[in-house]
């Protein structure tokens, strides 16, 4: 696909879920199966994906065992490296779920606060105003499996919090915020990651959502 050299462009900042980690491998969805590339084939060559997953990425905390996953942090060099931006789509949080870094939901929604804020100092779009931003709570954690009692033991629960708490953000920062949980569900492989046919329901559930943005702020 040629993209068109105006194309709106749209920076998908998220975790290992943007980036598209197979459930229980240690391996990669083609970008015809990660949600963020079935946007981009269905919003076609008048826009522009730009894929910033990481796996294991946080909103703004230095993982001790791995590092270079504190979200803030990326994120100032992120928008500069691809301003203008028109559109910023986040999805964070669940990596702060992880026990080793006993983190309240009201931590996780400063952290995502924090996010917001950088956006709102350092990122402009292409007519030269702020981006529009639109806010996803994360999907459920099921820290039923053994898989993701490794790292994810008790995060069940504060995952069921992620709309709620983020929804005080969302009117705080006039952003639309989106329940991703109320789409899909984590795969029982390992109770955090998505299968395939949840990407496309993503992407399929952000297409008409995206296309009327632009829509409103052409009219």
């Amino acid at each position: 696909m040629n993209i068109n050299p105006n194309a709106v462009k749209i920076l998908c900042f998220g975790d290992s879920n943007t980036w598209g980690y197979i459930p229980g491998l240690e391996a990669r969805y083609p970008v015809n199966l990660r949600w963020t590339g079935l946007l981009q084939q269905m919003l076609g060559a008048n826009y522009w994906i730009i894929e910033e997953g990481l796996n294991g990425r946080t909103t703004n905390l230095e993982d001790p065992d791995s590092p270079g996953k504190d979200g803030l942090q990326y994120l100032h060099p992120c928008l500069k490296t691809h301003n203008p931006i028109d559109i910023i789509i986040l999805m964070l949080g669940t990596n702060d779920t992880k026990h080793k870094f006993k983190r309240s939901i009201y931590d996780i929604s400063e952290g995502m606060a924090a996010l917001l804020d950088e956006i709102k100092q350092t990122a402009w779009s292409s007519q030269g105003s702020m981006p529009q931003v639109l806010l996803l709570s994360p999907p459920l954690i099921d820290d039923s499996i053994d898989l993701a009692q490794e790292e994810f033991l008790g995060a069940g629960s504060k995952s069921k919090l992620f709309h709620q708490s983020y929804q005080l953000l969302s009117k705080k920062y006039d952003k639309p915020l989106l329940n991703v949980a109320e789409w899909v569900s984590p795969s029982k492989k390992d109770g955090v990651h998505l299968e395939p046919e949840d990407h496309r329901i993503i992407a399929e559930e952000l297409y008409p959502i995206i296309t009327s943005m632009m829509d409103a702020e052409i009219a």
